[in-house]
């Protein structure tokens, strides 16, 4: 759409919304608005040079697969296959009874690791490539799952919200371990065969094992496929992928955010122009914005990687590009 084209590139030429690399709009069902540019592309901390993105390239969503993840967690859930939110969490580990046996771990359930507020000691303000980012040494741990639980306890659980990528580990193992199958199979089977969508990669870390919270790669299209999904409440072409009550449960305001948003299981939850917006929100300025009341679906990638304004380009295009003109 033209308005939308002139309306972006008004937006390039202050400034604010550099590094985009690719945007989709779309609305009841059909894209509205597409958008790629050029710029140099990372998996993870590796550069893949300078692309000219498009349709069909794969690109890092990074923390947005923590949505993905929360997704998959409530089709395993309807299975019968992993436990529900209420359910103790470090019992579900066996291999650390040590760990089991405290008392303050004891009171951790799924529920805590679903909203990040397990209470234990977390920080990834460092940048992504630096081991003193909590998930990076994480990454590097030789167990990571004895490196989350074993953390120190600063607070109880379920009392404040903490971000924090090794919840969402925790939910992938116990997904793995529910289905017996890798996040990457396992979300294949049921979540992006359902969409059509035929082409993903799932990073993984030294131990083999798919990140639960960061690895996942996705075209935009793709990407808004997801969001689709759920302003759809988890159902495609009759078929319900994810059960409706979990978008319900999964949808819902628990905990305040560091900077004042509220936070679901594994979503974001605000509003921007006085309507209401989830989200899953990723570094570098990868998003997917869902507004249910517009029935409107943004995807976006970019490549502002652990940039301190990162969050400025993608809410720029939200706020000034698309919204005028859809509203």
């Amino acid at each position: 759409m033209k308005q939308l084209s002139d309306r972006l590139d008004e937006v390039l030429q202050t400034g604010q919304a550099g590094g985009l690399h690719g945007i989709v709009a779309v609305r009841g069902g059909h894209t509205v608005w597409e958008y790629y540019g050029a710029g140099e592309d990372f998996a993870w901390g590796d550069s893949r040079g300078v692309v000219e993105f498009g349709p069909e390239t794969l690109h890092d969503i990074r923390s947005v697969t923590k949505t993905v993840t929360a997704l998959l967690y409530g089709i395993a859930l309807g299975e019968g296959l992993v436990p529900p939110p209420g359910e103790p969490l470090v019992s579900r580990f066996s291999q650390y009874p040590d760990l089991a046996a405290d008392p303050q771990r004891a009171r951790l359930t799924v529920e805590h690791a679903l909203t990040m507020s397990l209470g234990l000691e977390w920080c990834e303000d460092a940048p992504y490539n630096s081991p003193a980012n909590a998930e990076i040494a994480m990454e590097l741990a030789p167990d990571r799952y004895r490196y989350i639980l074993e953390r120190p306890v600063l607070a109880p659980p379920g009392v404040g919200w903490t971000y924090c990528g090794g919840a969402t580990a925790l939910l992938g193992r116990l997904i793995a371990d529910g289905t017996g199958l890798s996040l990457p199979q396992y979300g294949q089977a049921v979540l992006f065969t359902p969409l059509a969508i035929d082409r993903f990669e799932w990073m993984t870390g030294a131990d083999g094992v798919a990140s639960a919270a960061s690895g996942l790669r996705l075209t935009p299209h793709d990407l808004a496929r997801l969001g689709e999904l759920v302003l759809a409440k988890g159902a495609r072409d009759g078929q319900q992928i994810v059960p409706a009550n979990w978008i319900h449960t999964m949808l819902q305001p628990r905990l305040q955010t560091s900077w004042g948003g509220r936070y679901g299981y594994q979503w974001y939850l605000e509003s921007v122009g006085g309507r209401q917006l989830v989200a899953g929100m990723g570094n570098g300025g990868q998003r997917l914005y869902v507004l249910p009341d517009l029935d409107l679906t943004v995807a976006i990638t970019a490549g502002n990687y652990d940039d301190p304004d990162q969050w400025r380009a993608p809410l720029t295009v939200l706020e000034q590009v698309i919204l005028p003109t859809v509203v």
